[in-house]
């Protein structure tokens, strides 16, 4: 539903806020388990009176200028078609510099590491989330400290599990567990603030200058830590689709924020008083009679946080196959209503086998929150940047008011990374590892399915030209439709010269198909179809699939209806080429990256599956290409 619809319907808008709260603020709604702990860690920064002052300060001003400022008021208004997330975001960026190919190029590159390093935070977020949760064992019952590991792993397993069960159920209770989650958090600080209102005192922000002019370098390598107050703020974007501006803004500003100030707050009037309480002031802050209840909603938000990773880590994938950046893969639809709906096994179980390496290696929140800043400050500073590009090329705002909006922003977002890239060796190296190599991945495919399609292009033969020459000594024609498909239109389609080379038939009706994926979300009924006659009733037609749209291709077909074509589907045969790569020593890429293509082309999934063609009316007819 729009935020259009949305604001029409009082009911709607409520019901779209409460699930705005579960699927938007899983992640930076379980911040309070480990962020301020993580500052004073390690003991780099004394926890004295002005320090823990200073500290809340950053917090809160943190939160205010990244979350508040930047994504709620600027960052949501960057919409591609009502959808949001970086791949959104670069698309809306590639477009508004189209006229300059150098910086289109470039642009595209960074986007697609961004991309890329997401998958490494939806490593990190699980891990670190659940094991923060978990970390209460450590807290309330220490002698059981060894079984921290154990259990976020039998959690972690328990999640990725029912993952195939599709996520509508769990998606229902998302949204009242958080509201649950978020009240407990404003109610746990509340008291403590009560007791000590001194602490409200760091509101001021010449408390987080202060804090930095005193400590200068410590208060820079500090930065990395406390930016763990807004990871997930990407996910304000990346969920715009789902639930529009209103329901996320009203989230924010009406809930998650004040619960968090009053969480974060109420922790530092604890370290006040006890500054002994660093140890876990999360769990710390808690009245006795709470301590179990408190263990396990914290155990269920760290469930949500990471589920709402999971999910999107499945639609980012499902996009960026559409966009030609991965090999298809194999996607299931668990339900039947909506289409947001999906369940990629490969991502799945590639993700879980990262987490559980993240956990068993690392062991602890604190060991992790290493890992954890580094990718989402490298995604915060790309999406900074694409912002610049949309506004002033594509929005055209003069370029001193461009500079203006997101100069702050960058410099803060660069000031962030540059604290975080100091943490590499300590852990940062893991995020990036993953990023790097689905960098490589997707680089390669890109490239690779270029050089393809380049020798394709090469050897082909152009489609009107060979049925002019077949059609002056026609083959026999035979009873039914046969639907070529090709990646390049107005080239005659191998499959179509097999056929007529084994079978010497040509069918009475002939398709040939094009299927082309655009850098918008959604592309309507009324703009899928393009049909052009080749004459001897023969018809050249192109698909267009937006991507998010569900490349069905025998539901687009039947679309012809309106251009003269019938399609009887029973009579109908899908002939698709299957091309095996050959790499061999030239002019592509080098010799390891051509291996690396065509093994990742070998085993993607059926074009047959991805186009959702019936599986008994396919016919496959194979090539060899040298590239």
């Amino acid at each position: 539903m729009s935020s259009h619809q949305a604001a029409r319907s009082p009911s709607a808008l409520a019901g779209l806020t409460i699930g705005a709260l579960g699927v938007v603020y899983g992640d930076i709604g379980t911040s309070p388990l480990y962020a301020l702990k993580e500052v004073f860690h390690g003991g780099h920064v004394p926890l004295t009176h002005d320090n823990i002052l200073g500290v809340l300060s950053l917090l809160f001003w943190t939160m205010t200028i990244i979350v508040s400022l930047k994504y709620v008021l600027l960052i949501l208004r960057a919409d591609n078609n009502g959808e949001g997330g970086l791949i959104a975001m670069l698309a809306l960026a590639t477009t508004a510099v189209r006229h300059k190919p150098q910086l289109r190029r470039s642009l595209m590159l960074v986007g697609l590491f961004g991309t890329a390093i997401f998958f490494g935070d939806a490593v990190i977020t699980p891990a670190m989330t659940v094991l923060g949760a978990v970390e209460g064992i450590d807290v309330y019952f220490p002698q059981y400290d060894n079984a921290i590991v154990p259990v976020t792993l039998i959690v972690l397993a328990g999640l990725f599990s029912v993952q195939r069960f599709g996520t509508s159920g769990v998606g229902k209770a998302f949204g009242p567990v958080m509201l649950v989650w978020f009240t407990t958090l404003a109610a746990l600080g509340v008291p403590q603030i009560w007791n000590n209102p001194h602490v409200l005192s760091a509101i001021n922000p010449l408390y987080a200058v202060q804090f930095c002019l005193d400590y200068g370098w410590i208060a820079f390598v500090a930065l990395g830590a406390v930016v763990l107050v807004v990871t997930g703020g990407e996910a304000l974007y990346a969920d715009l689709g789902h639930f529009g501006k209103k329901p996320i803004r009203i989230a924010w500003y009406g809930f998650v924020m004040p619960a968090l100030v009053l969480n974060y707050f109420g922790q530092g009037a604890l370290l006040l008083d006890r500054p002994e309480a660093i140890k876990n002031p999360f769990y710390l802050i808690a009245p006795s009679w709470a301590e179990i209840p408190l263990f396990a909603l914290a155990t269920l938000a760290a469930i949500v946080a990471s589920q709402a990773l999971i999910t999107a880590a499945f639609s980012v994938t499902k996009q960026a196959v559409q966009l030609g950046l991965l090999p298809r893969m194999r996607i299931l639809h668990t339900s039947v209503r909506d289409i947001g709906q999906i369940y990629v096994p490969f991502v799945n179980w590639g993700l879980f086998a990262f987490v559980v390496v993240a956990v068993a290696f690392f062991g602890s929140s604190s060991k992790l929150a290493g890992a954890y800043g580094v990718a989402v400050t490298i995604d915060m500073t790309i999406t900074t940047v694409m912002t610049f590009f949309v506004i002033r090329f594509g929005w055209g705002y003069p370029l001193a008011l461009c500079i203006a909006a997101t100069g702050v922003f960058f410099v803060i977002d660069a000031t962030f990374l540059a604290s975080n890239l100091l943490k590499v060796a300590h852990g940062g190296w893991f995020p990036l590892m993953i990023g790097v190599g689905m960098f490589t991945l997707m680089l390669t495919w890109k490239q690779g399915r270029r050089l393809l399609s380049d020798k394709l292009r090469e050897d082909a033969i152009d489609l009107r030209s060979f049925l002019e020459a077949v059609f002056i000594n026609p083959p026999t024609r035979v009873v039914g439709t046969a639907v070529f498909l090709s990646a390049e239109q107005g080239t005659t389609p191998n499959a179509l010269l097999h056929n007529l080379k084994h079978n010497k038939v040509l069918h009475e009706q002939n398709l040939f198909v094009s299927v082309r994926h655009h850098e918008v979300p959604w592309i309507g009924f009324e703009k899928r179809v393009e049909v052009e006659s080749l004459e001897n009733d023969c018809w050249q037609v192109t698909l267009h699939f937006g991507f998010k749209n569900e490349p069905d291709v025998p539901e687009a077909l039947r679309l012809l209806e309106e251009h003269g074509v019938h399609l009887d589907e029973m009579e109908t045969s899908y002939f698709l080429s299957r091309d095996i790569v050959i790499p061999t020593i030239g002019s592509g890429m080098a010799l390891w990256r051509e291996k690396l293509f065509a093994s990742m082309h070998r085993n993607a999934a059926a074009a047959a599956d991805f186009l959702h063609l019936p599986t008994n009316r396919i016919v496959e007819l194979g090539s060899k290409v040298e590239i």
